[in-house]
């Protein structure tokens, strides 16, 4: 063994600069607040070690061996315990300042009647807050993957992730968007969702892979549940 890559829950103090680079920061897992996971590894292992979140090392596995293969601008996103997106830009995993926190954005068209007002602690009706799993248990009061297939919560989260979707469209133009993680297990979301979201669009982008392809540019993971550990792997082959 040569190397080490970690795709990890987040979010991560990816500065070179920080003198608590290799951190994770700010997470709701109050245990590991301010644990420096890379030096632990490297301190252990005697070895290399290369760490980014897990959905950019799951998005870097499909860029690489999965539905992202021949594009250059990869949007992944996992929908299950939490909400988390990863995005792999010009072929190289994207950080920006800090890292992308997709699953905290803000909806709008939230349902104004609905008294659910999320779950999040930071944020409360962020996306993670709305529509994350543990979200949906809360808001219906049983375990997602218990709810009935017609459930009035499948349009509701499809509709939560339509709006997510449409915002990252407009701000990253991806080249196509993976869409894992366990909510994402309920297959009939994807229609729902393919149907949504070139209405909300409402014919402002121009882009005849999103208006009429909708099911190659909105897709499940290639690698199935394997995207973050064959990510991970190719972060610690750019290590070596």
């Amino acid at each position: 063994m040569k190397a080490v890559g970690i795709g990890s829950f987040g979010p991560l103090d990816l500065d070179y600069a920080s003198p608590n680079f290799g951190s994770i920061t700010s997470t709701p897992k109050t245990a590991w607040k301010n644990f420096n996971i890379k030096k632990t590894f490297e301190d252990a292992l005697d070895l290399p070690v290369i760490l980014d979140t897990d959905v950019n090392a799951a998005a870097y596995g499909e860029f690489l061996w999965g539905a992202g293969q021949g594009k250059m601008h990869i949007l992944y996103l996992t929908i299950g315990t939490g909400i988390g997106g990863g995005f792999v830009m010009d072929g190289k995993p994207y950080h920006g300042t800090l890292h992308p926190e997709m699953g905290h954005i803000f909806l709008t068209d939230h349902f104004a009647n609905d008294p659910f007002k999320g779950i999040c602690p930071y944020h409360g009706n962020c996306f993670e807050g709305l529509a994350s799993g543990p979200a949906l248990q809360s808001h219906w009061g049983i375990e997602a993957s218990q709810l009935e297939k017609d459930h009035p919560a499948w349009e509701q989260e499809a509709q939560l992730i339509a709006l997510a979707l449409c915002n990252y469209i407009c701000i990253l133009s991806p080249d196509i968007i993976i869409l894992g993680g366990g909510v994402m297990q309920q297959a009939q979301l994807f229609p729902l969702i393919w149907e949504k979201v070139p209405r909300l669009l409402n014919g402002y982008i121009q882009a005849e892979g999103i208006l009429k392809n909708m099911n190659t540019y909105i897709v499940p993971p290639g690698l199935g549940s394997k995207s973050g550990v064959l990510g991970a792997l190719a972060l610690a082959r750019l290590a070596v």
